[in-house]
């Protein structure tokens, strides 16, 4: 399930069984006693089993993994990568600026403690018809607007549907589902369904920002172009100052109307938040380690593991933080464009994956610290292993016409070396699968029957992302195949990847502990002709989007297991992506005055529940600790030699994996 807040960012969906009426409170004292239309009331929507928090006799207070105690103020900088455009972030248009999610709430929202759970926030309420036919939704009477004025079910339905006409095309998709919305009152609002076999829309509009139709529709206030005027929210923030291009400052609501709520209790503690951008990732690390911004997500191996033998680092100015999270890993890749046609054959395209030496890579540029991603749904318990068994076998055996015999009959397996630099042998099998194809070397030059040279285009934003595209280049090279490394700014990148123009991409795609409708935009075939989708690859195939159905209308976590195997399997021997690596650690480099609450693992790190500590403490206590318990994992103000983080983030598109950081 994708959620939509500011960004598009991937998390999880929950199901609950027909004719269950859910109902939520904003009070500290939540009592799942309340009850709704009659129905008995539960106090969070929720996948499979019980909710964390407000259990009889446990009301929800806040999270468990926040310091109800911390204390607010102070100032926190970052900073953000290329430039912006833009304020308006459910557009396609133009760049839009970090953060900007901050200003705006949602219906609800969800822990990050529990695989996927949501908690009131505008909706004190909600319930979801016996038939599945439809959602109410009931809205706190204290939610307002940052000019004062209360969010109404007319707000409510005026965002859907903003959204779906104005919008980026993404929302059309998404929320297809969707007949009709009704304003039974001023706070009350219903959306009507149509057809029942969606049990995912309930919670998928329980994520729905809610924007203000009385700032909207005024006509100085173009929601379809890209603006760097200030949107009106409801959220934590508001925007202060805005620099076109070089910077953004948030400023903490002081009279922000959720801030008791139990979701809201001992986070957004920060008085100022503000971004700088940087067009060059090796100045903004400088900048870093001369102060001149607070914290930074490191997505570099080679950074992690040699860049931070600073004066600031020995001196504890700067923490280095490793942090593990338990969501599953995203997937990344270099991926194929099938829309040219020199990609269509999956022979080709397997063949190319030959020369990504992932080991070499590991243990040359990433010291070692990479895992090689094995599937689309890494470190989830829900990876096509071995072959299709039982349950899954079944869903897949009426297309077997149309799949390869061999997913069938073979595990999946991606190219191994011995991380030496030497994959003649691999490059062999390679030219064996290109000549199956209809390909042939003439003068080391690698041509199909009609004597045309195969070169391929690699579009990147980052001149980081070439220190690993070069040796992928050098090894097709030994196939005969040209491929001309393209690096452009962060704007001409976004819509050239909105119009499908390119060959190859470093494509990420965040996946959730339950997925579901957000796989159809990923490789559903009608994505596929959707300008701006992110179906980058073009994928277009009945069996990909047989088992994304299978996904979407499970009715139990082992069914919705079963058909994320095989949609898995289906598109690992598709060969639309050659899969590269992952680290299941948010790697972070902060200023000492932040301090985070300690907790089990999260499913992603919430920087929100950190606050500021200006007592006068020595500079030789650390008061970050590493909470993995790996012995794989660095002592935090240490130069960490074995490096712990998550994936090199190689695409920046609008839509950039952040589940819910906001940052």
């Amino acid at each position: 399930m994708l959620m939509n807040s500011g960004y598009l960012s991937s998390f999880k969906i929950a199901t609950l069984s027909l004719g269950l009426a859910l109902s939520f409170t904003s009070s500290s004292s939540a009592s799942s006693t309340d009850t709704v239309s009659g129905t008995d009331a539960k106090t969070a929507l929720v996948l499979h089993g019980d909710a964390k928090y407000g259990q009889p006799g446990n009301p929800f207070k806040y999270f468990d993994y926040v310091n109800p105690e911390a204390p607010k103020g102070g100032s926190v900088r970052m900073a953000a990568s290329g430039t912006f455009d833009s304020l308006n972030p459910y557009t396609n248009k133009g760049t839009p600026v970090t953060g900007i999610s901050l200003i705006y709430d949602t219906l609800m929202t969800q822990s990050r403690d529990e695989a996927f759970s949501l908690y009131p926030l505008i909706a004190e309420s909600a319930e979801r018809a016996p038939d599945n036919s439809s959602i109410t939704f009931n809205l706190n009477p204290r939610a307002r607007f940052h000019d004062g004025k209360a969010i109404t079910a007319t707000d409510v339905k005026y965002t859907f549907e903003l959204l779906t006409q104005k919008g980026h095309p993404f929302y059309r998709s998404y929320y297809s589902d969707v007949e009709s919305v009704t304003v039974l009152s001023d706070r009350r609002v219903r959306f009507n369904f149509k057809h029942a076999n969606n049990p995912e829309l309930p919670f998928i509009l329980s994520e729905l920002p809610v924007l203000p139709k009385h700032h909207w529709e005024r006509d100085e206030n173009d929601f379809s172009s890209a603006s760097l005027k200030a949107p009106l929210g409801s959220g934590p923030y508001q925007v202060v100052n805005v620099d076109g291009g070089r910077s953004i400052s948030y400023q903490r609501v002081a009279d922000y109307w959720a801030q008791d709520l139990p979701v809201n209790v001992g986070r957004y503690n920060f008085d100022n938040i503000s971004y700088d951008y940087y067009r060059d990732e090796h100045v903004a690390l400088q900048a870093l380690k001369a102060g001149e911004y607070d914290l930074r997500y490191e997505n570099i191996a080679k950074n992690w593991a040699t860049a931070y033998d600073v004066p600031a680092v020995h001196q504890g100015d700067l923490i280095l933080a490793t942090i593990p999270t338990r969501n599953p890993a995203p997937i990344q890749g270099f991926a194929f464009n099938l829309r040219q046609d020199f990609f269509q054959d999956p022979l080709v395209r397997r063949a190319i994956g030959y020369a990504m030496d992932f080991e070499w890579l590991n243990r040359n540029i990433f010291h070692n610290s990479y895992i090689r991603s094995q599937s689309y749904f890494g470190n989830s318990g829900m990876e096509a292993t071995g072959i299709p068994e039982s349950e899954e076998l079944k869903l897949l055996e009426p297309w077997r016409s149309e799949l390869p015999e061999k997913l069938f009959t073979e595990p999946y397996t991606l190219p191994v070396t011995d991380g030496s630099g030497n994959i003649r042998p691999q490059l062999q099998k390679a030219l064996t699968l290109l000549k199956e194809a209809g390909w042939s070397l003439n003068n080391n030059r690698l041509v199909n029957p009609q004597g045309q040279p195969l070169k391929i285009e690699l579009l990147i934003a980052q001149p980081s992302l070439e220190r690993i595209a070069l040796p992928f280049k050098k090894n097709l090279e030994q196939m005969g195949i040209e491929l001309n490394i393209r690096s452009v700014d962060i704007s001409q990148y976004i819509n050239r990847i909105r119009a499908f123009d390119y060959d190859m991409i470093l494509a990420t795609y965040g996946q959730s502990a339950s997925p579901g409708n957000e796989q159809t935009g990923f490789w559903g075939s009608k994505a596929a002709d959707t300008r701006g989708s992110r179906n980058y690859m073009g994928i277009q195939s009945p069996v990909v989007d047989a088992m994304i159905s299978h996904v979407i209308n499970a009715d139990s976590r082992e069914a919705l297991t079963t058909a994320v195997k095989a949609l898995d399997r289906v598109l690992l021997w598709g060969e639309y992506m050659i899969p590269q690596w992952y680290y299941p650690y948010d790697r972070i480099a902060h200023s000492s005055k932040l301090v985070r609450p300690e907790s089990e693992p999260l499913y992603n790190t919430d920087i929100y529940t950190w606050w500021i500590d200006n007592s006068p403490v020595s500079k030789n206590i650390v008061k970050d600790k590493d909470v993995s318990g790996s012995p794989e994992s660095p002592p935090e103000n240490k130069i960490p030699w074995h490096y712990s983080g998550l994936i090199l983030l190689g695409m920046i598109p609008l839509w950039i994996y952040r589940r819910r950081r906001k940052i």
